[in-house]
């Protein structure tokens, strides 16, 4: 026995392929976007989807968040991981985000049932477009 007691085997991680990142990102509804703000760091939880491999999130389009992410570079992440177990998945993303302007577009996103901030009754979304993907299979 270990001075400190027994020890368990360390968690493996198993590296995810692009495709398989996002099918486990479109199986969960909610993720964390990571932006600038006032020159730091901010995360904020928000609902999302997954729309032609790219990260798609719709918010007031006067808030904090619609300005801080208009063309810029964010990190986008999402897990599932049961911690009693340590098994579960992390994906990771970045890439530049843009507003969704087209019509058609924002018609068709309408309909894959994003959810939008309790505060807001008007509709903006944002597309991240996946620059760097990457994510891993956790088992314990």
């Amino acid at each position: 026995m270990e001075p400190n007691g027994p020890t368990s085997p360390a968690p493996s991680r198993e590296q995810l392929t692009s495709a398989e990142c996002l099918l486990l990102l479109a199986s969960v509804p909610v993720g964390r976007i990571v932006y600038t703000r006032r020159a730091l760091p901010a995360v904020d939880v928000v609902y999302f989807g997954v729309d032609e491999g790219d990260i798609v999130i719709r918010t007031d389009p006067d808030g904090v968040l619609a300005a801080a992410t208009h063309h810029t570079v964010v990190a986008f992440e999402a897990d599932e991981v049961d911690t009693s177990t340590g098994h579960g998945w992390s994906v990771l993303v970045v890439g530049r985000s843009r507003e969704v302007t087209d019509p058609g577009d924002i018609a068709r996103l309408r309909d894959i049932g994003l959810r939008s901030p309790a505060s807001s009754s008007q509709e903006h979304f944002i597309r991240i477009t996946p620059g760097i993907l990457n994510g891993c299979r956790l088992t314990g």
